[in-house]
């Protein structure tokens, strides 16, 4: 099981969600905490893949950006539509 830790970037983008992005992301870091490469998460490692970041799908429009700590935790750095996620430069 991975444990998390979240930003305060994280903390106030996902207040801002819409109610039902929010359960739908909690529902996600429920599957996350049990397996973070679960197939309907859709994990995968961003570019440049040096920096070690990655997303995971919340639904169609919305990712949770994060890091790996280390084996057992994981930071979720922020949370939004799909498109403003992969614009910001971690």
């Amino acid at each position: 099981m991975i444990g998390i830790r979240v930003t305060r970037e994280f903390e106030k983008r996902f207040r801002d969600l819409p109610a039902l992005v929010q359960r739908r992301a909690e529902k996600q870091e429920r599957l996350f905490r049990e397996n973070p490469f679960h197939p309907s998460l859709h994990t995968e490692k961003l570019r440049p893949k040096d920096r070690e970041v990655w997303s995971l799908r919340v639904d169609r429009s919305y990712r949770i950006i994060f890091r790996f700590l280390d084996g057992k935790t994981a930071v979720f750095l922020t949370v939004g539509p799909h498109d403003w996620v992969y614009r910001v430069r971690w």
